[in-house]
């Protein structure tokens, strides 16, 4: 076999191959065995009808187009080893010339992999949040704990702001009472900003047993963006206590004896939560910077193809579970079909960059995975998943998907390299130094998020928190 290699642009190749005919010859013999297989000849037991006679009742191209199919992938990647290319997806295969019993000769275009030269990144500078824990970040985490263990008592009193009252609630459009414009026994803490526009002022003062009326625009159900006008019926008033910041606390609340020891915690954990989230952020903006330096050109087919998985899977994973269509989404999040296509564009093109030259920085820097590390990063997959790591790596194994586990860990290494020759100082001027497992744990993690654009991910979540938002709110 000869073969040929063309560069077309960057990332796409066209080899040309010529086959000797003596080469088909065992794909020929398994052309014959398979139809010898399909057909019946009146005289001739299946399966032993003769070579000659197959050409006189079925046609010798029949043959030959069985062979070709069988022997293309065959010479395909025999071509492709010895071009030494990465190709990317499926060739597009022509058939130039085909001679029986002399020769075949094809191309095949394919998109490849791009050579590229990894800059140099020792000059690579960023800054990131200084890690600061003030006494006002402890004491707002300690008052969040308070809440939880807040208890309601009911009272014989008017409403009040902080209050939680359980009211009946019946809307009208038009005079006419909506289909699902009521809803009894909602329960709703005044000044929460969690039910209808006005309600807090129709509530407050009320005793139970007491009813008002107001007008409030509708924010879901059937008449969503309608006026209405909405009665409010109070059938319990309960206030909310919270526990003594004290002691006694402490030990209800954790494992600690005293508040001071709680707090001690508290600032202990807000520090670390703080430390991981600088190192992300150094993460990040390196890789911002790695990607500036780096000339990294797309296929354009890969590109087209990215986009088009990500939006499939927004739109039929992530907003299917959610509840939301794409409408209804881009209308959350306040952007056109076309802001929207741009970023997402955008997104894939930083995606498909990113997985390009920290593949190449794995290469060059010889980085290998272990099985400690394999397991470290399959544990945290499946925690995000939530599924038991069991079932985690079942789905792994069976999906033949250790490769790309193994290539998320090798690029976290690899940005994590690139971070460790980075000077990263904080928004003080003092210089960072990230612990080496934090710095892996978040440069694998900030990969994935590009890489897998969980971008998007992030953003549905909030537009399922804006809809969850409406969703509490009753249908009237």
């Amino acid at each position: 076999m000869k073969s040929a290699v063309e560069t077309l642009n960057p990332t796409r190749v066209r080899l040309t191959v010529e086959v000797p005919f003596e080469e088909l010859k065992a794909s020929l013999d398994a052309a014959y065995k398979k139809i010898n297989q399909q057909v019946t000849v009146k005289g001739f037991r299946k399966g032993k009808v003769p070579a000659r006679v197959i050409d006189q009742r079925f046609g010798r191209g029949a043959v030959l187009e069985e062979a070709v199919n069988d022997a293309l992938p065959k010479f395909y990647t025999e071509a492709v080893n010895e071009a030494e290319v990465n190709p990317l997806g499926q060739p597009e295969v022509d058939i130039t010339e085909l001679k029986d019993g002399e020769l075949l000769a094809f191309t095949a275009e394919v998109d490849i992999r791009p050579v590229i030269e990894i800059p140099d990144y020792s000059g690579i500078e960023v800054t990131v949040d200084a890690v600061e824990v003030t006494d006002e970040d402890v004491e707002k985490s300690v008052e969040q704990l308070r809440e939880r263990f807040a208890s309601t008592n009911p009272v014989e009193r008017a409403a009040a702001e902080g209050d939680v009252v359980t009211v009946d609630l019946e809307a009208k459009v038009d005079g006419e009472v909506l289909a699902d414009g009521k809803a009894d026994g909602v329960q709703y803490t005044i000044g929460s900003g969690e039910l209808l526009d006005g309600i807090d002022e129709a509530v407050t003062g009320l005793e139970a047993g007491g009813e008002a009326t107001f007008t409030s625009t509708l924010k879901g159900g059937s008449a969503e963006g309608k006026e209405a006008e909405v009665t409010v019926k109070v059938t319990a008033v309960a206030a909310r206590e919270l526990p003594e910041l004290d002691d006694d606390f402490a030990q209800m609340a954790s494992e600690f004896d005293t508040l001071e020891e709680l707090k001690a915690d508290s600032r202990k954990r807000l520090a670390n939560m703080k430390q991981y989230d600088q190192a992300t952020q150094a993460q990040e903006r390196v890789l911002d910077e790695l990607l500036k330096l780096a000339e990294v050109p797309i296929p354009e087919k890969l590109l087209e193809d990215e986009v088009r998985t990500r939006k499939h899977n927004l739109e039929h994973h992530q907003l299917g579970q959610m509840g939301l269509d794409l409408a209804k989404y881009l209308e959350i999040q306040g952007k056109s079909e076309e802001e929207f296509d741009a970023e997402t564009r955008e997104q894939a093109v930083k995606g498909i960059k990113t997985q390009f030259i920290l593949d190449e920085l794995v290469s060059t820097e010889k980085l290998n995975v272990n099985q400690e590390e394999l397991t470290e990063h399959l544990m945290r997959r499946a925690a995000s998943s939530g599924m038991s790591p069991d079932q985690f790596a079942q789905a792994v194994v069976e999906n033949n998907q250790v490769p790309v586990l193994v290539g998320e860990v090798a690029r976290g290494k690899a940005l994590a390299v690139v971070v460790e020759a980075a000077k990263v100082l904080d928004t003080n001027g003092e210089v960072v130094d990230l612990e080496d497992e934090e710095e892996t744990e978040a440069a694998a993690e900030t990969v994935e998020a590009v890489v897998e654009g969980e971008g998007e991910s992030a953003d549905a979540e909030q537009a399922e928190e804006k809809q969850a938002e409406k969703a509490d709110k009753p249908e009237a």
